[in-house]
């Protein structure tokens, strides 16, 4: 099974129904497997051996993944808002690709093999000659290169093979389910694996993908209403903008059925106001990786209706990612790689098949298949997951692991209290000393006895921050994620 193939089944049980939007661009999936295997022809003829994708969400962006997938060569999609610095140097390891670029000239990239992304809609962009797409694209090439955040150092590659991708999507959506006026608001960038795997399922399942280049509160919630959209993805600095956006009023969708989130963590206070502005919206906390190929594990509409209603285990398992998907096997392991009892926190491995564990510089699967995530978590009675956050992030006091995570959400509880980022700074008696950065909320005011005061109420002396600071923002990447080193430089020097 290749990505080709899914665009193949999902133009075959077409009825010319919109399959992406994209501002006033529109293309069926039989327009668009059209497009991608015309776009394949011409990037073949140039000799390409990727494709390089440097640009927001637009119909292109379909159209240049399909076509790799089509010519049987890698897709490479890489952050458009990267500097030249960053930028470059991606573009030349992957020397060969065809660029496909929003803005032009790309830094590192040969002019003849660089294509403006508003060509792939032009059927005059083709073929000179005959050139014969591969007959059979094997599920074990690579599809996509995806390179990871970089929250923690340099980016790198991850691999994902076709089997990889189309086991996800096989083993998590009906083929052609949808109803015909279902539609997914889709906002995550092309470079996140939320962005892949949302193109490939709503596009398996028959639902309409509504692109936005890129993300505003008011267009969002606009887009949602004209649109009808019934399902939508966010992460969580989206979600934060949109309630902040409402400033209380109910959000008014009423055809959106289902709101994901994922990504990153999501701060407990912003999924609390979400769902009471969210009447009738069906909340999913979908937890997954780059190199897990999107999603492993969700926690559906019952269990955060259940939560909104009071329950108080409920409300305990909001703070879990909810059960892991068909397929997917889960364990948590001790330092030493001893498998822990249930409750117990721990490293957490992965196996399955839709689990790659690849990257450019090897892989990190062990003999039986398991993958490392590096995250710290616990599995509940009920197989529900709890992930604390990185393994790398945990303090370790006294000889006592803490999850910075933990802190920061009763810090954000403080009604003075915007956002916040916990760390671990060294101390020369217990090892490491607990620090937050602070950013307060727009009019408000506090004072750091008051939030230590705040945090011994709520946890316990060992878990106050020694150290509190106020910052006017937080570093975030572009899709979310806290950039916590950046926050422990800043501290620690």
């Amino acid at each position: 099974m290749n990505l080709s193939l899914l665009l193949e089944m999902a133009s075959s049980a077409s009825d010319e129904r919109i399959a992406v939007v994209s501002g006033d661009v529109a293309l069926s999936a039989i327009d668009l497997d059209a497009a991608a295997r015309r776009v394949a022809a011409r990037f073949l003829e140039m000799g390409a051996t990727g494709v390089v994708y440097c640009g927001t969400n637009d119909v292109s962006f379909p159209i240049a993944l399909f076509a790799a997938s089509y010519a049987g060569i890698p897709f490479i999609p890489l952050n458009y808002r990267l500097g030249a610095e960053q930028l470059q140097p991606l573009v030349e390891a992957n020397a060969g690709a065809v660029v496909v670029a929003e803005v032009m000239p790309v830094i590192g990239a040969g002019a003849a093999m660089t294509v403006d992304r508003r060509d792939l809609l032009n059927e005059s962009f083709a073929a000179t000659s005959d050139v014969e797409l591969p007959g059979f694209v094997d599920p074990e090439d690579v599809a996509v290169l995806l390179y990871t955040s970089g929250t923690s150092g340099t980016p790198k590659a991850a691999i994902l093979r076709h089997r990889h991708l189309t086991a996800y999507v096989i083993g998590t959506v009906e083929f052609a389910g949808a109803e015909p006026e279902q539609a997914a608001l889709v906002t995550v960038p092309p470079y996140h694996i939320a962005g892949m795997a949302n193109l490939l399922s709503n596009l398996y399942a028959g639902r309409r993908i509504v692109y936005l280049d890129a993300f505003d509160a008011e267009v969002w919630i606009d887009t949602v209403r004209r649109e009808g959209v019934t399902q939508a993805m966010v992460v969580p600095t989206m979600l934060a903008r949109v309630v902040t956006h409402l400033d209380g009023s109910p959000a008014d969708v009423p055809t959106l059925r289902t709101l994901s989130y994922g990504g990153a963590r999501m701060p407990l206070p912003v999924l609390e106001q979400a769902l009471e502005l969210f009447a009738g919206t069906g909340f999913v906390n979908a937890y997954g990786l780059t190199e897990t190929s999107s999603t492993i594990a969700l926690l559906g509409p019952d269990d955060h209706a259940a939560a909104f209603a009071g329950d108080p285990v409920a409300k305990v398992r909001l703070g879990s990612v909810g059960k892991v998907l068909p397929g997917i096997e889960v364990e948590v392991r001790d330092e030493h790689g001893a498998v822990l009892p249930v409750g117990e926190p721990g490293l957490v491995f992965l196996r399955g098949e839709q689990v790659s564990g690849e990257y450019d510089a090897g892989s990190v699967v062990d003999e039986a298949g398991w993958f490392p995530t590096r995250d710290r978590g616990w599995i509940d009675t009920d197989d529900y997951l709890f992930i604390e956050g990185r393994a790398d992030d945990t303090i370790i006091r006294g000889g006592e692991n803490i999850a910075p995570a933990e802190i920061e959400d009763v810090l954000v509880r403080h009604p003075a209290v915007d956002s916040a980022c916990v760390v671990g700074l060294p101390n020369e008696e217990w090892g490491q000393s607990i620090a937050a950065a602070v950013v307060l909320s727009a009019g408000r005011t506090t004072t750091v006895d008051e939030l230590q005061a705040y945090c011994r109420e709520h946890l316990r002396g060992s878990k106050t921050p020694e150290t509190i600071v106020f910052r006017a923002e937080l570093p975030h990447t572009p899709t979310g994620k806290l950039l916590r080193r950046e926050v422990l430089a800043d501290l620690a020097g």
